[in-house]
C-alpha cells in the first residue's frame, strides 16, 4: 500500500484541567513522526478541531524532554508556522489521504475524546482499509469510534496507550477527566502495555497504537512496515 499523503490530527486544547497550567500537544510525538515522513518526501496536512494554532505542552520543551526531533522543530520556522496554521478538522476528508496519524499530549483527553468529526474520520479511514495510528494519549480519540454494526471499534482489539502508572508518575491522575487505560478496558479493548516510558507499540489489523512519547518513531516504523506488506 502506497503511503504518500498523510493527515496529522492534533489537539486544540491548552488548559490542564482546573490547575491553571497549560497543556496541549507533546511536541516529540508530533516532531519525530513528522520529520520521518517529511524526510521521505511525503505530503503532510495538519488538522485540529479548531484549526489555527495547535497548543504545545510547555513541559515537552524542558531540557530533560528534548530529543533531536524537538530540537530540530524549535529551529524550524517553516514547520512551526505549519503547526500555527492547522486546518479545521471538519473540513478534511478521508478520501484525500492514505493514512491518519494522531500524536498525543494531554490535550486530546479534553477535546479529541469526544470530537464527533474526529470519530467519524477514524471510522472512515478504518472502514476504507487505511491505517490508523495513535500515540500516547491520542488513543483517547478511539473512545466513541464505532463499527458499522454499532460496536466500539476497539472492542476485542489490542490497543496500547499511556498507562495508569505513567499517569501517576506524571502526577496527573486526579487532573485528567479519566484514566485512559481504564477507559480503553471499559470499552472492551484488549489493553496491552510494555515497561513504563519505554517504546511499545501494538498493531491489530490496520489499527496501530503506541504507549508513550518514546513510542512515536516505532509507531511510524510499524505503520510503514505494515503498509509495505498490504
Amino acid at each position: 500500500m502506497e503511503i504518500n499523503k498523510i493527515l496529522f490530527v492534533v489537539t486544540s486544547h491548552d488548559e490542564l484541567g482546573n490547575t491553571g497550567k497549560k497543556t496541549g500537544l507533546w511536541i516529540e510525538e508530533f516532531a519525530a513522526p513528522y520529520y520521518k515522513f517529511h524526510d521521505m518526501g511525503k505530503e503532510i496536512v495538519i488538522a485540529s478541531p479548531k484549526g489555527g494554532q495547535a497548543p504545545i505542552d510547555p513541559k515537552s520543551d524542558l531540557p530533560e524532554n528534548r530529543t533531536p526531533a524537538t530540537i530540530r522543530y524549535y529551529n524550524d520556522k517553516e514547520t512551526q508556522n505549519r503547526l500555527s496554521n492547522t486546518v479545521v478538522l471538519s473540513s478534511v476528508s478521508e478520501k484525500d489521504f492514505d493514512t491518519i496519524f494522531y500524536p498525543g499530549g494531554h490535550g486530546p483527553m479534553w477535546d479529541l475524546a469526544n470530537d464527533n468529526d474526529s470519530a467519524k474520520l477514524i471510522e472512515a479511514f478504518y472502514q476504507s482499509g487505511k491505517i490508523v495510528t495513535l500515540v500516547c494519549h491520542a488513543p483517547v480519540a478511539l473512545k466513541e469510534v464505532k463499527t458499522p454494526e454499532g460496536e466500539y471499534l476497539i472492542k476485542g482489539k489490542r490497543v496500547a496507550a499511556f498507562t495508569n502508572t505513567e499517569e501517576e508518575a506524571a502526577q496527573l491522575t486526579n487532573v485528567v477527566p479519566f484514566l485512559l487505560e481504564d477507559m480503553l478496558k471499559e470499552r472492551g479493548a484488549n489493553y496491552q502495555k510494555g515497561e513504563d516510558w519505554k517504546p511499545f507499540v501494538t498493531r491489530e489489523g490496520h489499527l496501530i497504537t503506541g504507549q508513550n512519547p518514546a513510542s512515536s518513531v516505532l509507531a511510524v516504523d510499524t505503520l510503514l512496515d505494515y503498509a509495505e506488506r498490504m
